[in-house]
């Protein structure tokens, strides 16, 4: 029997074979029928000839490799290996259509140096609040940390440190007025 006239049920015995036994000339059998008609379906869709053939190598490299996950309760070979084709196509499209870097794009242009000057005067910034935040009362300088380091809302920290929520914010808002006293003249 010839490649040309493979049916259903002979196409799948061949898939099976390849994935029992690792059977070489079955594999050949199956890539001298499939092989051709892949590329035909994969130019009927618009791939260019050197991509079907591509194409096609990476799908018959893959009924190698997966022959096992092959079930023909569920498909026929030819409608498994075509779906294979067809997904291989679809990202091949995707691959394409990415745009390439631009590399004007804001986003890839590092940020400029920042000048002596003004590193010196956000180190003293930071510093300065640093040293103000460890001088505030235990009780607001734990809630203040809650509230900026870990992002829990005032109810959260409520719930948390067993306190009313009335509290919590008033010891928030003492610990802002004395930040901000300390701070003003880095606003």
């Amino acid at each position: 029997m010839d490649s040309s006239d493979l049916d259903r049920e002979a196409l799948a015995d061949l898939v099976e074979a390849v994935a029992q036994r690792g059977d070489k000339a079955a594999f050949a059998r199956l890539f001298a029928y499939l092989a051709p008609r892949l590329k035909a379906f994969l130019l009927r869709l618009g791939t260019t000839n050197a991509a079907a053939e591509e194409l096609v190598q990476e799908v018959m490299l893959t009924v190698w490799r997966k022959a096992a996950s092959f079930d023909r309760r569920q498909s026929s070979a030819t409608t498994w290996t075509f779906t294979i084709a067809r997904n291989r196509r679809i990202d091949l499209i995707r691959r394409e259509s990415k745009p390439g870097l631009d590399a004007g794009d804001p986003a890839l242009v590092p940020a400029a140096p920042v000048p002596a000057d003004v590193a010196v005067d956000e180190n003293r910034r930071d510093e300065t609040l640093r040293t103000a935040i460890a001088g505030l009362p235990p009780e607001q300088a734990d809630l203040l940390k809650l509230a900026f380091y870990e992002g829990k809302s005032h109810a959260e920290i409520a719930a948390v440190r067993n306190l009313p929520l009335g509290t919590v914010k008033s010891r928030l808002r003492l610990a802002f007025n004395r930040l901000r006293s300390v701070m003003e003249p880095y606003l």
